[in-house]
């Protein structure tokens, strides 16, 4: 659906995006996932041909930006940081003007969809104005729906919002999601990367990783299990590292940890031989690492 190769991006010589080569595929969403300042909104602002990239190139749907970039906008949908609505029309105008700008057939009803999506039809004839954030971030979602675009860019979707607002808006994504649309996601929210996307590229400037959740976390950290004993002795650690297939093993109080190449299979024999050498096991647990652990350590190794 998106592919870019070396993308750049240049304002007044310093670098915005670096060389970003990336493929996203069509149903995927795809986060962006970096601090203030990476190149997040620069790179989806490149695809929905907002701005021109400096050098490479990119397509959306097999049309090359630059060249068709009405043809681009028309299949896009784009949620910006900030809403940007007519604030003394109602909720309802506000996306018929969008509405007939695309050349919606049967505007009006594509309009009342998104607004009952939304739980706002009850409110369409208010202005927006006397909206709260989060009703404000509802509207600017369906505006960038109405149209039904093949591929929607969601730049920060819940920042600002309170804890309630945000959850609809995360629940709304989910929804979207189930239905196979194509959504780049811009972010800094670890949780809501962690929950929404099916991948994540780390980026600060340059594209630092590119995977799934669990892919991050495994390529950083590998897998460890965690065997709980009432106590620890050498001879359990010895058992510990005596197994071919254990990579590392290290001890924290009455805990061993096993660096493992694929624990569902080898649990259960560390349990065996550690019972079997006169360990008594409380319990046994994987460790799984955070994805911000993974995204502070992916950071500040691209800062080193």
């Amino acid at each position: 659906m998106i592919q870019t190769r070396e993308l750049t991006r240049k304002f007044n010589g310093l670098t915005a995006v670096d060389r970003l080569t990336v493929d996203i595929q069509e149903g995927e969403v795809f986060g962006f996932l970096g601090p203030n300042g990476a190149g997040k909104t620069t790179t989806v602002r490149m695809l929905a041909c907002l701005i021109r990239p400096t050098s490479g190139t990119a397509t959306v749907n097999g049309i090359q930006v630059g060249k068709d970039n009405r043809a681009i906008r028309s299949i896009v949908g784009f949620l910006t940081e900030s809403p940007g609505l007519y604030e003394k029309l109602s909720a309802e105008a506000n996306l018929l003007y969008f509405a007939r700008l695309y050349d919606v057939e049967n505007p009006e009803e594509q309009v009342r969809k998104y607004l009952e999506m939304l739980g706002l039809w009850e409110r369409r004839a208010e202005t927006v104005g006397g909206f709260s954030k989060g009703m404000k971030q509802k509207v600017a979602i369906a505006r960038a729906l109405v149209h039904e675009p093949k591929v929607l860019f969601l730049d920060e979707p819940t920042s600002a919002l309170d804890p309630e607002a945000a959850k609809t808006v995360r629940n709304f994504i989910e929804e979207l999601k189930a239905h196979k649309r194509t959504i780049i996601l811009c972010t800094h929210n670890l949780d809501e990367a962690e929950r929404l996307c099916d991948r994540i590229g780390v980026i600060r400037q340059k594209l630092i990783a590119v995977d799934t959740p669990d892919g991050l976390r495994r390529s950083l950290f590998g897998r460890q299990t965690v065997v709980q004993l009432e106590n620890v002795t050498p001879a359990l650690l010895e058992t510990a590292s005596s197994l071919d297939f254990v990579a590392h093993v290290q001890q924290e109080n009455n805990k061993i940890i096993i660096s493992l190449a694929d624990p569902d299979k080898q649990n259960p024999i560390i349990v065996e031989r550690l019972v079997s050498a006169g360990g008594k096991v409380q319990y046994v647990n994987e460790v799984r690492h955070s994805l911000e652990d993974v995204y502070l350590t992916l950071v500040r190794e691209e800062g080193r």
